[in-house]
């Protein structure tokens, strides 16, 4: 009998990573290595989705207003600054916190860009989702709102999209007809999201004297929470030797009474007498800034009283994000 001649299999085409397509998770990888696709070059992608990216915001002007806006403040607009300029037949781009029908984003009549913050995202790097969101809102058809999707994982941030010399001057409105030029002829469903947003909005002013602080306004008392780009260690040590000191205060009635963590950045808050408005607030919280910085910058061990205010407040700290 003739010998059987081995079989040999033909070789594939061998492709770099970036050649492989994107498949379905269980259909075989493109490259030719015999598994799945989410076994193979699908497992980076996924991840890469999935990752969580603590600060998102980190390298934006303005880092600790971005978190103010995503987590804090109902209703606020800011024009935006593009790396390279304007597309041609865009005249503005704008972010705004929440946007009808919690829209994504929304290309305007006129070919303006208004960018929703408040969304959710599909993947553990905010700013990545938001920059697909505006890269589309770019060049969508003038009317059309934009909606959600999954970014490619290798797709360009709002860090690579933003102009980093750019300003952000957060504009807080009391409701949210920044929505539409002329509300009285919005259409009955933009109308009734109007008015079911504005029910909702809880009254809030950003301070002048100090960044990235915003005082709001509930039935029972008023607040003020304060977003700092300080690292939280220091910080907190910060905080507990003022309020050992008695320093922690914004004035008569006022309290520190915890605080938050959202995006990577910390932020105090403080309960005030429902009395006290924004304008109040203004002075004390500069003369406040001052203490801080002060304490920010000793590196002494903390007390024992020191160390039982720190307790306090890590006990009442909670994370949003």
């Amino acid at each position: 009998m003739a010998k059987k001649r081995p079989q040999t299999k033909a070789k594939r085409p061998q492709l770099t990573d970036g050649e492989i397509p994107v498949v379905g998770a269980r259909e075989p990888c493109p490259c030719g290595s015999g598994r799945r696709y989410k076994a193979c070059h699908g497992r980076a992608a996924a991840q890469a989705e999935t990752e969580l990216v603590q600060r998102p915001f980190e390298g934006l002007p303005g880092e600790c207003d971005w978190v103010a806006l995503r987590e804090l403040v109902p209703a606020a607009t800011v024009p935006l600054t593009l790396e390279g300029g304007l597309p041609e037949g865009v005249p503005s781009v704008t972010l705004a916190t929440v946007l009808p029908m919690a829209w994504p984003a929304l290309r305007r009549d006129d070919g303006s860009v208004l960018l929703g913050l408040q969304n959710d995202t599909a993947s553990g790097d905010i700013s990545r989702d938001l920059a697909d969101t505006l890269q589309r809102a770019l060049e969508a058809k003038p009317g059309t709102p934009v909606q959600g999707r999954r970014a490619p994982a290798d797709g360009p941030r709002l860090q690579d999209l933003l102009d980093a010399a750019g300003t952000f001057e957060p504009v807080v409105h009391p409701g949210f007809e920044f929505w539409v030029p002329d509300a009285e002829n919005a259409t009955p469903e933009v109308a009734a999201s109007l008015e079911r947003a504005n029910a909702a909005a809880i009254p809030t002013v950003r301070l002048q004297g100090v960044d990235a602080a915003y005082w709001c306004e509930t039935p029972d008392k008023n607040h003020l929470r304060w977003v700092m780009p300080h690292a939280e260690e220091r910080l907190l040590d910060a905080l507990a030797r003022l309020h050992a000191a008695g320093g922690s205060s914004l004035g008569e009635g006022t309290r520190l009474v915890g605080s938050f963590r959202a995006h990577g950045l910390t932020v105090p808050v403080w309960d005030l007498p429902s009395g006290v408005t924004a304008d109040d607030v203004e002075k004390p919280a500069a003369e406040f800034a001052e203490r801080l910085a002060t304490a920010l910058a000793t590196d002494a061990p903390l007390t024992p009283e020191e160390r039982r205010a720190r307790g306090g407040l890590t006990n009442r700290q909670v994370t949003l994000s």
